[in-house]
C-alpha cells in the first residue's frame, strides 16, 4: 500500500524566492489547479507543467497512523465531469526535485489574482524515516517553522481558504515559529 511519509515547513516569500527556484538546475515547475471533491480523502487536479497537462485522481486519508495516498491518472472528460463535484478549489505553482532518496516539492499558493499568498515546501521521505533531512540551502534562510506532522493547519485543503492562510502566517510571524 503506497503510505505517504512527508514533512512540511513554511516559508517566508520574499518575492523572490520562486525566480530562485525556477533557475536552479533539475528543478521542474508546474502550475496545479486542484478540487477536494464531495467525498472525504478525494481529490482531483490538473498539473500543467513538462510534457503537458496531466489529470490526476487521488484517494488519501489517514488509516492507522499513516497516510495512505494512491494516485491514478483520469482522462481530461473524466476530469471535467469531476470537477462539477468540487467543494474546496486552489491553485499553486510547483518546484520539484530529487535529492537522493528524497523528493521535494516548494508550493507557491495563489489567489485568484496570481499573487502568492503562502509558501510551503514538502520534503517526501522512504517511509522508514522519522526524521527528516535538513532542508537545502536554497530553501533554508527562508524557513519560518516546520509543520507538526499531521496537522490539518497545513493541508492543502485548509491552505486554500485564502483567509485562514493568511491569518496563519500571521501567528507564525507573531510568535516566531510555529506552536
Amino acid at each position: 500500500m503506497p503510505i505517504e511519509n512527508e514533512r512540511k515547513f513554511v516559508l517566508r516569500d520574499d518575492g523572490l524566492l520562486e525566480a530562485r527556484l525556477a533557475a536552479l538546475p533539475n528543478v521542474e515547475r508546474s502550475l496545479l489547479r486542484q478540487a477536494y471533491l464531495d467525498v472525504s480523502g478525494l481529490r482531483i487536479r490538473l498539473v500543467d507543467g513538462k510534457g503537458g497537462p496531466r489529470h490526476i485522481f487521488t484517494f488519501k486519508r489517514l488509516i492507522d497512523g499513516q497516510v495512505v495516498e494512491i494516485e491514478t491518472e483520469i482522462s481530461p472528460a473524466d476530469f471535467k465531469r469531476l470537477w462539477t463535484q468540487r467543494r474546496v478549489t486552489l491553485q499553486k505553482m510547483r518546484y520539484s526535485w530529487q535529492d537522493g532518496a528524497f523528493h521535494w516539492d516548494v508550493d507557491f499558493f495563489k489567489g485568484d489574482d496570481g499573487q502568492t499568498y503562502f509558501a510551503q515546501a514538502e520534503v517526501e521521505m522512504p517511509e522508514e524515516h522519522d526524521t527528516p533531512p535538513p532542508l537545502p540551502e536554497c530553501l533554508a534562510s527562508h524557513l519560518l517553522g516546520m509543520a507538526p506532522f499531521g496537522d490539518e493547519r497545513f493541508t492543502s485543503k485548509r491552505l486554500a481558504d485564502r483567509a485562514h492562510a493568511e491569518r496563519l502566517l500571521a501567528q507564525i510571524r507573531h510568535k516566531g515559529g510555529i506552536e
